[in-house]
């Protein structure tokens, strides 16, 4: 057997496992894209409500509000 033929029967090979694959790529792929897409979702669900907390917690009435609750604790104990 030449050269040539064993190349020939290795391209052939490597086609055929690429055609395979690449069935099964493509539906992992439309997997992974939509768990990124819920993932990214998740992200920015979770931005918005640290942003949210962040005011709460940076708000001077919050802090007054904490000062009462803390001298009222002590006042009670």
């Amino acid at each position: 057997m030449n050269i040539t033929a064993v190349a020939i029967v290795a391209i052939v090979c490597w086609a055929i496992v690429e055609l395979t694959n690449g069935s099964k790529t493509k539906k992992k792929n439309k997997v992974t894209l939509q768990q990124d897409a819920e993932l990214a979702q998740q992200v920015a669900d979770l931005k918005e409500r640290i942003e949210t907390l962040e005011k709460i917690v940076t708000d001077e009435k919050y802090d007054l509000h904490r000062q009462f609750d803390d001298l009222k604790k002590d006042k009670v104990a």
